[in-house]
């Protein structure tokens, strides 16, 4: 992928290069110090093919800084043929990834810019406005580790516990340790190549390349089925439209990467690695030997644990949100709560992390399932994860969906559990980490509804949506025209 974002045939680790960045993004808190920086480079238009800048990080609880930003910086991108979202609509990597291209090269300006489909390499506040102004990185290419999943899943096991596997497989390969001192991380500056999952998603894959952000990864890669990728750039293709239809600028920059999904979507093809492939080490997991959920326990997100090694610990507070959620985590929340019989023990905190999703669960009932359950609703962004908004109460422990679990990060003195959505709503329920046992009994009952549970966000289906992108390629139309 970065040979081809080079005009190379490939680019070998070691090697100096400066691939072609077809897409990146820009968040909130480092944006105003991208937008200095590209005053800076005099940049008066954006060279890299597609440039999107979030509101994600400080739209819940803004400070007079913030408003001001969230004024300004809209049009400062967009004059410069950038796409701008809006306060509210939700996690930046949640919109980002609606955006991307098959096998082409990105960055952001936040760790967790780590695409699904592609590779990224996230980088600071210049980095991201060098590779904007000029439509190209700085990169010395990484070694790869390689992470073979094998076999299938288990009843009652998650994606989440497969992203807790892969730390779990690095200390017992001698990868990775816990301990601080002497510390050993194989997988820090390396790029992640997962595959052996090739049925998965994109918005589940997402959450296997987001992770790769805790092992202090540079990169990774996910190979996926070319059926799963036309899916989502079919559905992204209408929200591309939709949102030209519904006043987001840059609207030439919105059609023209539909266009370019349309042509991918003509022409179908996916790289993957050479038989040959050469990999710094080479991690299996088979899927049969995943029989129990993995956390990571307080506060370090290498410290990856079976469950039944944790079972017991009390549970205060319960965040489900975060870029590593997607709509079937809330609505697989929604439907363990009406099967609690005597309520819940735990106060709980969700916030989806777009609008739509936001938009859709409300349709379907589950605000009102999640206001009798006693749960704080948030508006759609980071909320929790980010620790610069709301809080948790100080030394509460919580089971969390977050990215990561640093001390302090969600509370003062907080000890922060990371699980699945699924495990942590059983854990509120109870009021504590249940045994294997005890979580399987609610496990099996979101197993039988997993039809309806974990149905994605498909906006070419969605009539509203059709409808809005139908008017959106008529206003692009028209501009194209009054351009020419």
């Amino acid at each position: 992928m970065v040979g081809k974002a080079c005009g190379v045939e490939g680019i070998r680790p070691g090697t100096y290069c400066e691939p072609k960045m077809t897409k990146l993004g820009s968040q909130d808190t480092t944006g105003p110090m991208t937008r200095d920086e590209l005053k800076d480079l005099a940049c008066l238009g954006f060279s890299a093919d597609l440039t999107m800048q979030s509101f994600c990080h400080t739209a819940a609880y803004p400070k007079p800084v913030d408003i001001d930003t969230q004024h300004t910086l809209p049009d400062f991108i967009m004059n410069r043929g950038g796409v701008s979202l809006r306060p509210g609509d939700g996690v930046i990597h949640s919109w980002l990834n609606r955006m991307l291209l098959p096998d082409t090269v990105g960055t952001g300006g936040d760790s967790h810019t780590r695409f699904p489909m592609g590779i990224s390499f996230p980088g600071g506040s210049g980095l991201v406005a060098f590779a904007a102004a000029t439509g190209v990185m700085p990169l010395d290419m990484p070694e790869s580790v390689l992470v073979r999943f094998k076999g299938e899943m288990q009843p009652g096991i998650s994606l989440r516990d497969l992203v807790h596997a892969i730390p779990y497989y690095g200390i017992k390969q001698g990868l990775l340790t816990v301990e601080k001192k002497g510390k050993k991380n194989f997988f820090s500056g390396r790029v992640l190549e997962i595959e052996g999952l090739n049925d998965l998603t994109v918005e589940q894959a997402f959450e296997l390349s987001d992770a790769s952000a805790e092992r202090s990864a540079a990169g990774c890669t996910i190979k996926l089925s070319e059926e799963s990728v036309a899916q989502y750039l079919r559905s992204n293709i209408t929200l591309l439209r939709w949102m030209v239809g519904h006043g987001y600028g840059d609207r030439r920059t919105l059609e023209r990467r539909a266009v370019k999904m349309e042509e991918w979507l003509a022409n179908p093809s996916l790289m993957e690695a050479d038989a040959d492939a050469e990999y710094a080490a080479v991690i299996e997991i088979d899927l049969a030997d995943v029989k129990e959920p993995i956390v990571c326990c307080p506060n370090d997100p290498d410290d990856a644990k079976l469950l039944s090694d944790v079972a017991g610990d009390k549970v205060d507070e319960v965040f489900i949100g975060s870029c590593m959620t997607n709509i079937g985590h809330f609505r697989a929340a929604g439907k363990l709560f009406e099967t609690a019989k005597s309520g819940v023990k735990s106060r709980f905190w969700l916030a989806p992390p777009t609008k739509m999703d936001e938009h859709t669960l409300m349709e379907e009932g589950y605000y009102n399932i999640f206001g009798k359950a006693g749960a704080r609703t948030e508006m759609p962004g980071c909320s929790l994860c980010m620790g610069n908004q709301a809080r948790v109460n100080p030394g509460a422990t919580v089971i969390s969906t977050s990215t990561r679990n640093f001390p302090n990060r969600l509370g003062d003195g907080a000890n922060v559990y990371l699980a699945s959505a699924e495990l942590a709503a059983v854990g509120g329920i109870l009021g504590k980490l249940p045994t294997p046992a005890e979580y399987m009994e609610y496990a099996n009952k979101v197993n039988s509804m997993s039809d309806e549970i974990y149905r994605y966000m498909n906006f070419d289906q969605i009539e509203s949506f059709q409808a809005g992108a139908d008017e959106g390629k008529r206003i692009a139309a028209e501009e194209i025209v009054t351009v020419s």
